[in-house]
């Protein structure tokens, strides 16, 4: 028990929130340029500094900053949350041992897990409030009215139930696997490299962190896209998505995809969402690595689980 509340798990979780919101501050915008293609079908597909402009343009120079405070908090919780639960788990079961490849998956799984469980309530608030004031393509798409994160939770629990916190669950369970193959590349890579060399430059934690995010994006970006929509519920052509989500609700989402897009429907915004999130994850690690080291540094304390 030690080993999960120890000083440890908290230096990791702390690096890992300020790693990330560092990034994700960073390349806000063109996570907003992802979100506007999955929600809004009719927005025709274009490169992804073509939508920026554009909603710049629409909706003034701030807007592709808009929701930041609430996605900015989210992420927080989130990465703390995963980070905390990935490093104290790895704490209790490695013990001392060297980590394989197999128990960073599923260490990544089961901490991807919690996260989801417990902090998807504050990611349906997100993606509401950051497409609210959106000016969007699809006019089926019924516009929403918070004045911050506890009323936008206080009216979707009056309007549409507390389940509806929970929107999007299911797609969200089956996402975990992209943090999970992540870290599993990214230990993986790691350790490779330190075969080789003694230490890790900067440059080297930025490119093993870009390249497994890339590999997870790609492989998991379609339950994404349904995420998006499931999340954002706000479509009034279906309104029946109140369930959670439930696998039938997915497998006819990526269906209608289908059928309207072809396959590539499937990836729509996915140039925005690899642009962000492989810069996002490279840079955060890169704060994450820096920050647990010299935090370790400053107190006189040895990391004891090497990686």
């Amino acid at each position: 028990m030690a080993s999960v509340l120890s000083y440890e798990s908290l230096v990791h979780a702390v690096a890992g929130a300020v790693g990330s919101v560092t990034a994700m501050t960073v390349f806000f915008p063109l996570d907003t340029a992802r979100l506007r293609l999955q929600v809004d079908e009719k927005r025709k597909s274009k490169t992804t500094h073509a939508v920026l402009l554009e909603i710049i343009k629409e909706e003034g120079l701030l807007a592709p900053y808009r929701g930041w405070f609430p996605v900015i908090s989210s992420l927080c919780c989130s990465n703390f949350v995963y980070f905390y639960t990935f490093n104290s788990l790895k704490a209790v079961w490695v013990k001392g041992q060297r980590s394989s490849t197999g128990k960073d998956l599923v260490v990544g799984f089961v901490a991807g897990v919690v996260n989801v469980l417990l902090t998807t309530p504050l990611w349906v608030v997100n993606t509401r409030l950051k497409l609210q004031g959106a000016k969007f393509r699809n006019e089926d798409i019924i516009p929403t009215n918070y004045k911050g994160i506890i009323d936008a939770f206080h009216q979707i629990i009056r309007d549409e139930g507390i389940l509806a916190l929970w929107n999007g669950t299911f797609p969200s369970l089956l996402l975990v696997f992209n943090p999970a193959i992540q870290f599993m590349f990214y230990e993986g890579l790691k350790r490779q490299l330190l075969k080789k060399r003694m230490k890790l430059s900067s440059l080297d934690v930025f490119i093993i962190g870009a390249i497994a995010k890339a590999i997870a994006t790609t492989v998991t970006y379609p339950m994404q896209t349904v995420q998006s929509i499931l999340r954002f519920g706000r479509h009034r052509l279906n309104p029946e998505n109140r369930t959670l989500g439930s696998l039938r609700n997915v497998l006819s989402l990526l269906h209608q995809r289908v059928k309207r897009f072809g396959i590539m429907g499937l990836y729509k915004g996915l140039e925005a969402k690899l642009l962000q999130t492989v810069l996002t994850a490279a840079l955060m690690f890169l704060v994450y690595e820096k920050l647990t080291a010299a935090t370790f540094t400053v107190m006189g304390l040895k990391s004891t689980h090497k990686h």
